[in-house]
């Protein structure tokens, strides 16, 4: 890397740390935490206001609960007792809250259930939290509550088919590809946290899940939605895939080779994240500004011109990974999508908020400001202070 490569991108880094640390942090951990009920709230209004909804999902509370523990463990936000606190009392109302096995879908304003559903995503989300806690503190109770409830998720959700069903009860007979990638992403947060290979035999068989399903063969397109024998919905050439998840699992299939090198599959999945990756890149970014389209189908055809700011992040993310491992042109466009993040997604009259959706024009689809989208920013934002340090400097371990 250059001088000027080191300038221009620790330049960059400055910029996150200081929106993270001044701006988005305190905003979510304030305006956006509830003192009263001791929740999180979902959404908050572009004047950084509580917008008041009907129920509390957990998936939610999961999200900001994990983040805040990654923040203080960072060193980037004093939140280990919000973030900590909030786990006690999600765990108290969530958990059993209706007396049967598993997680609550979501509260209402009272704290008494209001969705009781059982739903694979939050499960996954809230499995994510105590690996986050554990981390943080070091406290056995969060990884004896997380043990309990992956076996918890056997039970409720299991399917003979491979796999899990999405919710129970259940909505409808599609499965669907996302709540078994962010039960990747947790059972691979509780391995690297606590060392114990139980998570890393279930991580394991979700990338096979993946491999054997997902993938559309000799391609790097992940299908979203698949009937109840894990056939694609759709006919060929109309199955919805969303560059975004592309990046997601490309990262996640590099984190499993991270912590599970020998494994005997280690081989074909790093050739399945490389493949991943490059798909993405090839179909779902506009090569002139750098932004992620929402989703194409699976002959590369755009499918949505709008555009979240999620599917940004997770690019960002593995342009961290590719960056540090001497992709030039990854840093390039690393520092492009940098700009255009705080260009049109989180504008600096929004003091550390954002603008969730946009359309072709760069307006706004949504007149609030979602949560839930801290979890993927500071995943990328933590990746980027991690990446564009001088050779000379000692990368921190965030």
């Amino acid at each position: 890397m250059t001088q000027v490569e080191n300038t221009a991108l620790n330049a960059d880094r400055d910029v996150w740390r200081r929106w993270l640390q001044d701006d988005a942090l305190p905003l979510w951990s304030r305006q956006g935490f509830d003192v009263r009920r001791q929740l999180f709230h979902e959404r908050l209004t572009f004047e950084r206001e509580p917008v008041l909804l009907p129920e509390l999902r957990l998936m939610v509370q999961a999200r900001q609960i994990a983040t805040f523990c990654r923040a203080d463990k960072d060193g980037l936000a004093s939140t280990a007792s919000l973030a900590l606190d909030c786990l006690g009392e999600v765990q108290r109302r969530y958990w059993h809250g209706d007396g049967a096995s598993g997680w609550l879908f979501s509260l209402g304003p009272d704290g008494r259930p209001a969705d009781r559903r059982r739903d694979l995503y939050a499960h996954a989300f809230i499995l994510l939290a105590y690996a986050w806690a554990y981390r943080l503190s070091g406290a056995v109770r969060y990884l004896d509550v997380a043990r309990q409830t992956v076996l918890e998720i056997d039970r409720i959700f299991f399917t003979q088919n491979g796999g899990y069903v999405d919710t129970v009860p259940a909505q409808d007979t599609v499965r669907r590809q996302n709540p078994h990638m962010h039960l990747l992403e947790a059972y691979l947060a509780l391995a690297e946290a606590s060392g114990d290979d139980f998570y890393l035999d279930y991580a394991r068989r979700m990338i096979h899940l993946a491999t054997r399903y997902f993938v559309l063969p000799d391609t790097g397109m992940l299908l979203e939605f698949f009937d109840v024998t894990w056939r694609p919905l759709q006919a060929p050439g109309h199955n919805r895939v969303e560059p975004g998840h592309l990046f997601e699992w490309a990262w996640l299939f590099g984190e499993f080779a991270r912590l599970a090198p020998d494994d005997r599959d280690s081989e074909a999945i790093a050739g399945m994240r490389q493949k991943l990756y490059a798909t993405a890149v090839a179909y779902g970014v506009d090569p002139d500004t750098a932004i992620v389209c929402d989703a194409i189908t699976e002959t590369g055809q755009r499918l949505e011109d709008s555009t979240r700011i999620w599917p940004q992040t997770e690019f960002m993310r593995m342009l961290c990974w590719h960056g540090r491992h001497g992709d030039a042109a990854a840093r390039s466009m690393l520092s492009r999508q940098s700009v255009a993040f705080f260009k049109s997604y989180a504008p600096a009259s929004l003091r550390g908020g954002w603008i969730d959706r946009i359309d072709v024009h760069g307006v706004s689809l949504t007149d609030y400001m979602p949560a839930s989208s801290l979890y993927h920013i500071y995943g990328a934002a933590a990746e980027y202070l991690a990446t564009v340090v001088p050779s000379a400097e000692k990368v921190p371990s965030i």
